[in-house]
């Protein structure tokens, strides 16, 4: 089981989800909660135009393009000349921090330089590795798929250890 990278047409992210909840097949796409412009409530906003994360194996990957019908396409990785995937711990990392917004604090005994690589040890955040970014004297956990696509989840410094 992978998890992989997926391309949707703008705007049926949340379709292809619901399709593939389903289906029975686990999926995530990053989202939030706005105000609707014609004020009927809430609705729910993809904030990853046209991308879709699904686990499966290749072979059930495949088999739901091609002959489930669910309409999406997977991403290429031309460097390894294979389907773009993504391993089980950093996809875990990036929907915890998607899933956080935490703003509790502590005391910090080691210092850390901005760009170190850190692991949260406390919260909800418990287990997430990656780079530590300082703005507006806020600290922030920032954790990066392939190097392209980053989520960043404020954390309090006591709570980071280094790597």
């Amino acid at each position: 089981m992978s998890w992989w990278v997926a391309r949707t047409r703008h705007g049926s992210e949340l379709k292809v989800r619901n399709q593939l909840s389903a289906l029975g097949v686990e999926s995530f796409v990053p989202t939030r909660m706005r105000r609707s412009s014609r004020g009927k409530g809430m609705v729910e906003e993809p904030l990853l135009n046209s991308m879709i994360f699904l686990r499966a194996t290749k072979v059930e990957a495949l088999d739901l393009i091609h002959f489930r019908g669910v309409k999406a396409d997977y991403m290429f990785d031309y460097a390894r000349h294979a389907m773009m995937s993504v391993m089980d711990k950093e996809m875990e990392d990036f929907r915890k921090v998607f899933d956080l917004s935490r703003d509790e604090g502590g005391l910090v005994d080691v210092p850390l330089s901005a760009g170190e690589q850190v692991r949260v040890m406390r919260g909800a955040l418990s287990g997430v590795e990656g780079h530590i970014l300082e703005y507006q004297g806020h600290t922030y956990v920032d954790v990066s798929l392939m190097n392209c696509l980053h989520a960043r989840a404020k954390v309090p410094r006591a709570w980071l250890e280094k790597i």
